[in-house]
Parts: structure tokens; sequence; C-alpha cells
């Protein structure tokens, strides 16, 4: 089925082209190019191994001349628990259509997380949580990130453990702070601080 629809897919992009043909063959080639992806179809060929969660349904209700028009909103994350997560959103009047569209935009907003050992209890070298204390915001929620030692687990709410074990964090502590009740907000202050520690690279950076 999957090469079925790889050899449908016709690509629209230059990173398509380069990708379909071979000439990249990674997902970190992939962003150390600096390419913006614009193809889920990228992400399904680079990142086979994908998987989805998802976050959050609610119902959304908005009054026209019309009568009353209900909508689905739909919370998706995905990752390959060793390093990439995308987190997206989708609307639409049938469930299954709203998840097909937030697991798209997720995809297009997949990430690399950088992983490692930050804990000063730890020490072991290895990349099972945060190289360091980061943090994400969206809308008035704020998310930390803080690095914890081997055996710890993911010290965090359902939500916020779904999109770190997809991401490949195995341990850490976490805080947050806002409205954390809603879900929208929460999921992407958790994407952000993930993706900061991709981005951030320098001491001063970091959160104390």
């Amino acid at each position: 089925m999957a090469s079925v629809e790889a050899a449908e897919w016709t690509p629209r992009t230059k990173l398509g082209r380069l990708v379909l043909e071979g000439k990249i063959v990674s997902m970190e080639e992939v962003f150390n190019s600096g390419y913006r992806i614009q193809e889920p179809e990228i992400v399904d060929r680079l990142l086979p191994d994908l998987k989805q969660e998802v976050l959050s349904m609610g119902i959304i209700q908005k009054q026209t001349d019309a009568g009353e028009q209900s909508r689905f909103r739909v919370v998706v994350a995905v990752g390959n628990e060793d390093g990439f997560v995308g987190v997206g959103t989708g609307k639409a009047r049938q469930i299954r259509l709203a998840v097909d569209k937030a697991t798209m935009y997720a995809k297009l907003n997949i990430t690399p997380v950088r992983r490692g050992c930050g804990s000063w209890e730890c020490g072991c070298g290895k990349p099972h949580s945060a190289p360091f204390h980061v943090e994400g915001k969206c809308g008035s929620v704020r998310f930390e990130i803080i690095p914890g030692p081997r055996g710890l687990g993911l010290v965090a709410n359902e939500t916020a453990k779904i999109i770190l074990k997809l991401a490949g964090i195995k341990d850490c502590w976490t805080r947050s702070f806002g409205s954390t009740s809603t879900a929208t907000s929460l999921a992407f202050s958790v994407y952000d601080a993930l993706k900061r520690t991709y981005k951030v690279v320098t001491p001063q950076d970091w959160v104390r």
C-alpha cells in the first residue's frame, strides 16, 4: 500500500523532488540544509515509522444565517520516539476528516528534538532526557522541561507525557503555568519547549 502511495506522489516543491529522487534520504539532511517542509509525503517517506496520537477532540459551534453549524476540532501529535515530533490542529464537520487534517499539519510542523543527559544527578551521557532546562510558551500557557536522571520516567500530565514520549524523551520533570486546561495551548507549549532544544545553542539561552 505504501509503495502504491509513493508511486502516486507528485512533488510540488524542490525538497519533495529531491526526496523522491533519493538525493535527500534523512530528516537530518532536510533541517541541516534549511529546507521548509511543505508536503506531508516528505515526512511519510523519510520517517516511515512515525506514530500518531489524538490529544484532544471537541466541538465548535458557529451561528450563521443558515442556522447553527458544528465542526470538530482535533489536536494530534506525531513522532518517531527517536528525536522527531510535531503537533497540529484540524477542523472539519466529520471527525475522520478533522483527524486527517490535524495529522497533516502535525507532519508539516515536524521538528528535531535534541536529547541528552542534562541532569546533575545522573551524568550517564545517554540521550534519555532533555540536554538542559528549557521552556516553551503558547497563549497563556508556559511549560518547562527539567532534565531528570535515568529511571525517573515522565513526571507530567497525560497530554505532555504523550508528546514527550513521541519525541523520545524518557525521563524528566515538568512544570506548567497558565490555563493548562486548554488542550491546544498546552500541547503547543510542550511542542515549543521541545523545539527550543534544537534551536537553543548557547548557555545564555537556557532557563535557569
